[in-house]
C-alpha cells in the first residue's frame, strides 16, 4: 500500500479581494494596508515560499509550494487546503503533525495580520482550536490495509462509501481514500468539498452555541426582581457589549449564503464529483435550511437584546431623573437659606458665626446631597418584563 497524500483545510468567509491582498503578500510581503513592512517581511520568510501562482478553478485560487514540500492552495471565498507532497505508511503521523504545525505556527499567523485591520472577529471566535478533518489518499489499497489504518487512529468508524473509482471510510477527525482509478484532481476536489461542508456546518454550530450563551448572559441580567440604581449603568455596558457581539456575528451569518450557492454549483459541475453527489449532493440543501434556521434564532437573539436594552434605558432614565429632583432640592434649601439670610441682616458684616454659619449650611447641603445619592443608588428598580417558557432549540 502506498499513501500518496494527505490534507488538511479550513475555512472562513473570505473575497477575491482579500485573495489579491495574500497574492501580493506572497510575492514580495508588499500590502497597501497600514501594517509593519519588518513584520510582514519576516512572516513571509517563515512561510518557506517557492513559486506563487495565481489560476481559475470554478473560483479565482492561488497556490505555492514550500521548502518543507507542503503545497497550498487558497480559494477567494476563504478555502484552504494543505497538501503534504512527501508522505509514507511508516512516517504517516510525523507528516500530519509537520501539516498541522505549518498551518498554525507559519501560515494562520501570516494570514491573520494580514487581516488584522479592520471590524474585529468576535472573542467568542477568536482563539477557537479548530479540529482539522485529515485526508489520508492511499493508492489501491485493501480493505485490511484501510482498517488497519483506521484502527492507528480511530476506534470508530462513521462513514464508508464504495465505487469504481475510489472507497471513502471515515472517523471522527480523520478521512481515509482509497483511489483505484480517480485522477488526483478529482480527489483533491471531493476533498476540497468536504472541507467546506463541515467546516460551514462547524461554524454553524459555534453560531448556535453562542446564540444560547447569549441568550443566558442576557437573562442572568433580566431576571434581577429588582435592581440597585448603582448597577444600572453596569448591566447597560454589559448589553452594550453583548450587542456588539451579535452585530459582528449577524454580519457573519449573512454572508454565508452566498458562499454555500457558489460552492454547490462549482461541484455539480464537477463531472468528477458525480458519484459523490449522488450520496452526499443533499448536504447542500441541508446546509441552506440549517442556515436559515440559524438566522432565525439570531434575529431572535437581536429582538431580545434590543428589549433588555431598553429596559436599562428607560431605568436609566428614571434613576438621572431622580438624580435631578434631589439636586434640585438641595438647591432650592441653599438658596433658601441665603434668601433668609439677607431678608434678615441690614448690611453685610464679616463676623466669626457667619464664618461658622456658612460651613454649617456647606455640610449640611454636602450631607443632604450624599443621601439623597445614596438612597437612589441603592434604590431598588423594578424589572418588568414578560417570562416564557424555554422550548427545545
Amino acid at each position: 500500500m502506498k499513501i500518496s497524500n494527505v490534507y488538511i483545510g479550513g475555512w472562513f468567509q473570505r473575497t477575491m479581494l482579500q485573495l489579491t491582498e495574500v497574492y501580493d503578500f506572497l510575492r514580495d510581503a508588499r500590502t497597501q494596508l497600514d501594517l509593519d513592512p519588518e513584520k510582514l517581511k519576516e512572516l513571509r520568510k517563515n512561510l518557506g515560499i517557492g513559486m506563487v501562482d495565481y489560476g481559475v478553478d470554478g473560483e479565482e485560487f492561488l497556490s505555492f509550494t514550500t521548502n518543507v514540500n507542503i503545497s497550498v492552495k487558497i480559494y477567494e471565498d476563504g478555502l484552504i487546503i494543505l497538501n503534504n507532497l512527501d508522505v509514507s505508511v511508516d512516517t504517516l503521523f510525523a507528516d500530519l503533525d509537520e501539516l498541522t504545525d505549518y498551518y498554525e505556527q507559519k501560515l494562520s499567523p501570516a494570514i491573520n495580520y494580514l487581516f488584522s485591520l479592520g471590524a474585529p472577529v468576535p472573542k467568542e471566535l477568536a482563539n477557537i482550536s479548530t479540529v482539522f478533518p485529515y485526508f489520508i489518499v492511499c493508492e489501491n489499497a485493501t480493505k485490511d490495509q484501510i482498517s488497519d489504518l483506521l484502527t492507528r487512529t480511530e476506534k470508530q468508524k462513521y462513514f464508508e462509501f464504495e465505487n469504481k473509482s475510489y472507497d471513502v471510510i471515515r472517523g471522527d477527525k480523520y478521512y481515509f481514500i482509497n483511489n483505484k482509478t480517480q485522477s488526483s484532481h478529482s480527489i483533491e476536489k471531493y476533498i476540497e468539498s468536504q472541507v467546506f461542508i463541515r467546516e460551514f456546518k462547524g461554524q454553524m454550530h459555534r453560531y448556535l452555541n453562542m446564540h444560547r450563551i447569549i441568550w443566558e448572559k442576557i437573562d442572568r441580567v433580566k431576571e434581577q426582581a429588582n435592581v440597585k440604581g448603582s448597577d444600572i449603568v453596569k448591566f447597560s455596558s454589559t448589553l452594550e457589549g453583548y450587542a456588539k457581539t451579535v452585530n459582528l456575528i449577524d454580519g457573519r451569518i449573512n454572508q454565508m449564503g452566498t458562499y454555500i450557492s457558489t460552492r454547490e454549483k462549482i461541484s455539480k459541475s464537477d463531472p468528477g464529483l458525480s458519484e459523490f453527489l449522488a450520496i452526499s449532493g443533499y448536504r447542500f440543501e441541508t446546509l441552506k435550511d440549517t442556515l436559515d434556521y440559524i438566522k432565525y434564532l439570531w434575529d431572535m437573539t437581536q429582538t431580545y437584546l434590543t428589549s433588555a436594552q431598553k429596559l436599562f434605558s428607560s431605568l436609566k432614565s428614571d434613576v438621572t431623573s431622580r438624580s435631578i429632583n434631589s439636586l434640585t432640592i438641595v438647591t432650592s434649601m441653599s438658596a433658601g437659606a441665603s434668601i433668609i439670610g439677607l431678608l434678615t441682616k441690614s448690611e453685610p458684616k464679616f463676623t466669626i458665626f457667619g464664618v461658622i454659619y456658612f460651613f454649617i449650611l456647606a455640610i449640611l447641603g454636602w450631607s443632604v446631597t450624599k443621601v439623597m445619592s445614596y438612597v437612589s443608588n441603592n434604590r431598588k428598580y423594578k424589572i418588568s418584563d414578560i417570562s416564557y417558557d424555554k422550548d427545545i432549540k
